[in-house]
C-alpha cells in the first residue's frame, strides 16, 4: 500500500480534582470550546465534547504520531491555565491525576457523540461514579475500587 490511513478515534473522560463540582454552568460552554481549541492546537481532530461540573468527555481524533500520555498532559494543563487566567475564583481549579482514554470504532462514533452531548440529562439519574464503573467494565478493564475516586 502506497499510502497510510487511520481511522484512531479516542472517548476521553477525566474529573476534576476529588470531584469536586467546579465547572459551573455559567462558563463550561466557554470551557469546552477552549478544550476543543487545544485539541485541534495539538495537531487532533475534536468531535464532540461536554460534560457536567465535576468531569468532562471528549471524542477526538488523533494522528499516528500522537502520544497519549503526551496529549492528555498537555491538553490538561492547558485547560488548567485558561481556567486560572480566565475565571473569576479559578485558582482552585485542577484536574485528577487520572483520566479514561476508550478507542472508538468508525461505526460506533455518532452513539458516542450523542452520549456526550446528553451528558447534564444521564447525570439527572446516575453519578459520576456509576458512569464510571460501566465505562470500564463494558472496556473490559480491570480496576482497584479503591483508586476510583
Amino acid at each position: 500500500m502506497a499510502s497510510t490511513y487511520l481511522s484512531l478515534h479516542y472517548h476521553i473522560v477525566f474529573g476534576t480534582k476529588d470531584r469536586m463540582p467546579l465547572i459551573d454552568t455559567s462558563w463550561r460552554p466557554r470551557l469546552h470550546e477552549y478544550l476543543g481549541g487545544t485539541v485541534n492546537g495539538l495537531g487532533g481532530i475534536p468531535e464532540a465534547i461536554g460534560g457536567v461540573a465535576d468531569h468532562v468527555h471528549l471524542l477526538v481524533g488523533l494522528k499516528s504520531t500522537h502520544c497519549l500520555a503526551d496529549f492528555m498532559r498537555d491538553l490538561k494543563k492547558s485547560a488548567t491555565n485558561w481556567v486560572h487566567e480566565t475565571i473569576e475564583h479559578g485558582d482552585k481549579f485542577a484536574w485528577q491525576n487520572g483520566y479514561a482514554a476508550f478507542t472508538v470504532s468508525a461505526t460506533s462514533r455518532e452513539a458516542v457523540r450523542e452520549y456526550i452531548a446528553k451528558q447534564e440529562e444521564h447525570h439527572r439519574t446516575k453519578s459520576f461514579r456509576e458512569e464510571w464503573i460501566a465505562m470500564l467494565e463494558r472496556a473490559g478493564i480491570v480496576y482497584d475500587p479503591r483508586f476510583l475516586d
